[in-house]
């Protein structure tokens, strides 16, 4: 896989892991959540920590390209302050379908 390539997979992958957890009701689209035998809605922090953990393996899922196109680069904190705001942005579109658009 070339660098193009591959950026374009990890920006497309980051954007539709960024929003996965404002558009169902199941931990990370598989695992459904039931209190007494009934399905619940998700609260907020449990898709913040869904967030989290899925900003974790899109960044180990970019790890394991740039370690295939060739030498990896150490980071430090600024370079996950930014990609952690920039995967914030890239939720914002299912947040906003979430919690700020009315439903009829």
């Amino acid at each position: 896989m070339n660098v193009s390539l591959s950026s374009w997979f990890v920006i497309l992958l980051a954007l539709l892991a960024a929003n996965l957890p404002f558009f169902n009701e199941r931990l990370f689209a598989l695992i459904p959540l039931k209190s007494g035998g009934q399905a619940t809605v998700k609260p907020v922090w449990v898709r913040l920590l869904e967030l989290f953990a899925l900003y974790a393996l899109v960044g180990a899922v970019a790890y394991v390209l740039e370690a295939n196109i060739g030498n990896t680069f150490t980071q430090r904190w600024e370079f996950y302050a930014v990609t952690g705001c920039m995967f914030l942005v890239l939720a914002y579109p299912g947040y906003v379908l979430r919690y700020l658009k009315k439903h009829r």
